[in-house]
């Protein structure tokens, strides 16, 4: 069969949303506050395979039938400002005269477009913070808010803060513009304790928990009924327990139990569970394999001792298989923290924030 319901792939908007609506919706609500209100800035913290991203460009669809002008998601990077004043020109050029004009800068490099031109007057360059200002000030005057997206926050990066500074900037003066961030809890926390960034704590946090298995279960049994796929009770039940509450894996085995059915709907037990090991393979490779790639041999060593335990680790016994002192063991803890892979359980206790990353680890394929 063709699958047209699962998106099983990064940066991309499913066909449908489960368990997120909530989370939506006061998203929808604070970008429609009023200025000023600390709902204007909002932070997504959640680990990989969350749906983090998918949020975002829900929310920037949503904005734009509002007549919002949106910065669609940007990453972090050195030229992170540049790259959100073109994506801001790109959407909003069109409701700009062509005698509205930004003071300071380079057309080219900026690539604004007809509608924005770019004035002479000024003797010096504007900073790219300031062409920001001016810009949304430009789109305010004409009726339009402006909304910033930011997705894989890190932490100690210089254009994230000159950013966050310009914002900061821009809501003191009353603009009608929001900022809403994701990234990893650890690199979320990491941001917030930057002492020149004090005033982003005030903003709302939305944390990301795995999907309710029962939500997960509904919609699977409506999904395959309306694909015409014949399904077990416990076919469903299995699927829905080995998502582990990710939705990253939700659509990777739902997509592969669609493509996997004849066209009368149907699968054998032996391409069911072909299935599900196609799904959990693609995800350990995309979740966990990504994951690990960046770290150093000794975070590997912490992630293999926590590994000998079936839920939670001691960081005192983790030290001890490590042969190193706690307070040693301490500081890869703190890393592997920030970078998303481990969470803090119980006091002097972590466990595993990815699903399936023990298994992983110990299937000696790293």
């Amino acid at each position: 069969m063709i699958d047209n319901v699962f998106v099983p792939s990064f940066g991309n908007k499913p066909k449908n949303l489960v368990g997120r609506e909530a989370i939506l919706n006061r998203l929808y609500n604070g970008i429609n506050s009023v200025p000023g209100s600390r709902e204007k800035a909002q932070l997504i913290l959640g680990q990989r395979g969350l749906g983090k991203t998918v949020l975002l460009l829900m929310l920037a669809e949503e904005a734009r039938k509002q007549g919002m002008i949106v910065a669609s998601p940007t990453v972090v990077s050195g030229n992170m400002i540049d790259r959100i004043i073109e994506k801001l020109n790109d959407e909003g050029g069109k409701f700009i005269d062509k005698k509205s004009k930004i003071s300071g800068g380079n057309v080219s490099v900026l690539g604004f477009g007809a509608g924005i031109q770019v004035s002479e007057e000024t003797s010096f360059p504007k900073s790219s913070e300031q062409r920001l200002v001016e810009l949304c000030r430009l789109f305010n005057s004409k009726g339009h808010s402006v909304l910033l997206l930011v997705d894989e926050v890190q932490a100690n990066q210089e254009s994230l803060k000159q950013l966050i500074v310009t914002y900061q900037e821009l809501v003191g003066e009353g603009a009608d513009i929001s900022l809403v961030m994701a990234g990893l809890p650890g690199s979320v926390s990491a941001v917030l304790n930057d002492h020149v960034l004090t005033f982003l704590n005030r903003a709302s946090k939305l944390e990301l928990e795995p999907l309710n298995l029962n939500d997960i279960n509904i919609y699977y049994r409506k999904v395959f009924k309306e694909l015409g796929i014949e399904l077990t009770d416990k076919m469903i039940d299995d699927a829905t327990s080995m998502t582990g509450g990710s939705p990253y894996l939700m659509q990777l085995i739902g997509h592969y139990i669609t493509i996997a059915a004849n066209d009368k709907g149907k699968l054998d037990k032996t391409d069911y569970q072909k299935s599900l090991d196609n799904a959990l393979d693609d995800y350990k490779n995309d979740i966990c394999q990504t994951s690990i790639a960046p770290l150093s041999d000794r975070d590997i060593e912490f992630l293999t001792a926590m590994a000998e335990d079936e839920n939670e680790s001691e960081i005192s016994e983790i030290a001890e298989r490590l042969g190193c002192t706690s307070s040693f063991a301490q500081t890869y803890k703190r890393r592997l923290l920030q970078a998303g892979l481990i969470e803090q359980h119980r006091r002097g206790k972590v466990r595993f924030a990815v699903p399936y990353l023990a298994e992983y680890i110990n299937s000696g394929k790293i």
